[in-house]
């Protein structure tokens, strides 16, 4: 973490680590990790706190097509639409291009993001707040499984439709299997193929429950 000196006027125009995780909804070491990669820029108070520069933040937010901070305000939160919004959590720029392609055709009623990486599909998931979640099971930053894991304690993902998607074949799923049970996953080789199907039975549940 390079050190950055910042004068003492200028204190509320950071924050700290724990007011990061608190916007980002995402565990404290989690922040100090973007941090030690360099994905946050820092710098320490006299005290040797650690203080996360909000042009900073905002740069990290604004590239994955989130709300900048707002004052001291958390994050602005999305505007809500009735349109029904999927999240593709995938780091392949070919399966990214590939699942924009069969929504855009086959159901204009999905509003898609993409995040590139587990932990900022997290932040995306928060801010979002999905009908719908594409995820790989491999990803760079956190896995798929674990993320998966992670949001299911969550009162939030009791509403989301789940899809997992994944290049390993049945026997090198075994190790997630944990994760897994119940869930429908797709093979990435059959991606075109399995993708619509599933996504129009998840979309009859999301309408199902929000009738309801």
């Amino acid at each position: 973490m390079t050190a950055i000196a910042r004068p003492p006027e200028e204190l509320q125009e950071d924050f700290s680590t724990r007011e990061v995780a608190q916007r980002l909804g995402m565990a404290v070491r989690s922040v100090q990790l973007m941090v030690d990669r360099g994905e946050l820029q820092a710098w320490r108070t006299p005290g040797g706190h650690r203080r996360i520069l909000r042009s900073s933040l905002d740069a990290w937010l604004t590239g994955r097509g989130l709300a900048p901070t707002k004052g001291g305000d958390a994050p602005a939160p999305v505007e809500t639409s009735r349109k029904l919004r999927a999240l593709l959590i995938e780091d392949s720029v070919h399966y990214q291009n590939l699942v924009a392609l069969l929504i855009a055709q086959q159901f204009p009623e999905l509003e898609l993001h993409t995040a590139n990486d587990g932990i900022g599909g997290l932040v995306m998931y928060g801010q979002l707040q999905p009908d719908v979640l594409l995820v790989d099971i491999l990803l760079p930053g956190i896995d798929g499984a674990a993320l998966v894991t992670s949001l299911r304690s969550q009162p939030l993902f009791a509403h989301c439709e789940l899809i997992f998607i994944t290049a390993l074949d049945a026997d090198q799923r075994q190790p997630y299997a944990f994760a897994l049970a119940d869930l429908p996953v797709i093979h990435k080789p059959r991606l075109v193929t399995d993708l619509p199907p599933m996504l129009t039975a998840a979309i009859q549940r999301v309408s199902t429950t929000t009738s309801a």
